[in-house]
């Protein structure tokens, strides 16, 4: 990959291919294609296939997808399934008709088995059953690897899959009922630490409302007050989390020097190709909600809803073989958490 490429960055406004597109873009590379959802529906076959036949992008990084926390997911769950196959499926097969030289396919390591051994190897792939509440998605992705192996070896491509940990970072997502776990947890506590303060106005510009009524019953529904805050789950399945940021290294990384001859070569049945993102680091929710409450500052109780599912127990990646392949994350959690709550709250939420 030149620095003069012609590099398709799929999904470039979202957590994961805005840190990739900035990545690029710091190392010299000046021939970035991106396209919003406006502009390009990705579900869409015709306008895809039109898309790849104009472009002709010599490098895809596919990061697109409809993403979400454990509500969403569980929500949303025909959407998630539905959306997520149409896009990748796409992307994957036009790159395939339009002789892209080189694809990196992200996921997640939800493909996991819900019981999977831990830390989890990429060969735990397809060994047991699924979390409940993010199997459409899970199943999405698998089936992304999958089509990413099977062109390969059908028709000679070279498309790579990386499967990232739970990621938080510049550009997050703090929706109070889509967001995943961390930026949930950081903007509740700050709306907590908030009320103690007794700052009513930041908290109502931060929930967008008008009134304090109108903000008490959106406070009320997520359980947040001031001298205690509710969480959902038992607090007690562990984490591994990854800043954003080290991801597009790694995806950037792989890119340049991983071929998909790389991670195949001397199987006799090619599987398991796809390459573990993570830290290799994980803690307990609860442990997770204590640090987020240090870095915040707040000084209220922090309590658990135990009728509210859990998900997986513990969902921790073996980093083994991208350790070997030469990369490893740089940013930890605490400092990450102090740089994201700091992007979060801005100058103007002071």
């Amino acid at each position: 990959m030149n620095k003069n490429s012609k590099i398709y960055v799929a999904g470039h406004r979202g957590l994961v291919g805005g840190a990739i597109f900035r990545n690029l873009q710091s190392q010299g590379y000046d021939n970035i294609i991106t396209r919003t959802s406006k502009e390009l529906d990705l579900k869409n076959q015709l306008e895809t296939a039109r898309f790849f036949e104009e472009s002709k992008p010599e490098y895809v990084f596919l990061a697109a997808a409809k993403v979400g926390g454990i509500i969403a997911n569980n929500t949303y769950r025909g959407e998630f399934i539905y959306d997520n196959i149409l896009i990748q499926s796409n992307i994957i097969h036009n790159a395939y008709k339009n002789s892209v030289k080189k694809l990196l396919f992200l996921g997640s390591t939800c493909i996991y088995p819900k019981m999977a051994p831990q830390p989890m190897p990429e060969n735990a792939l397809l060994t047991g059953e699924l979390e409940y509440t993010n199997e459409p998605y899970a199943i999405a992705k698998i089936a992304g690897i999958k089509m990413c192996e099977s062109y390969n070896l059908q028709y000679g491509t070279n498309f790579i899959s990386a499967m990232p940990t739970n990621l938080y970072g510049p550009g997050d997502n703090f929706d109070l009922n889509k967001s995943h776990v961390l930026p949930a947890m950081i903007r509740k506590i700050y709306l907590a630490k908030l009320l103690t303060q007794k700052k009513y106005d930041t908290i109502r510009k931060d929930l967008g409302v008008s009134t304090d009524v109108q903000a008490r019953q959106i406070l009320d529904e997520h359980g947040i007050c001031a001298k205690k805050i509710t969480l959902w789950g038992s607090g007690n399945p562990f984490r591994e989390f990854l800043w954003s940021e080290d991801l597009a290294e790694a995806t950037v990384f792989l890119m340049k020097n991983v071929d998909f001859s790389d991670l195949s070569k001397d199987m006799r049945e090619v599987r398991n190709t796809h390459i573990n993102i993570g830290s290799g680091l994980d803690l307990s929710i609860r442990e997770l909600a204590h640090l987020v409450k240090e870095v915040i500052g707040y000084t209220g109780d922090i309590l658990f809803d135990e009728t509210k599912p859990d998900g997986t127990p513990k969902k921790l990646t073996d980093v083994t073989k991208i350790h070997d392949l030469g990369w490893r994350h740089k940013v930890e959690l605490r400092e990450g958490i102090e740089m994201l709550f700091q992007a979060y709250i801005g100058t103007d939420k002071n």
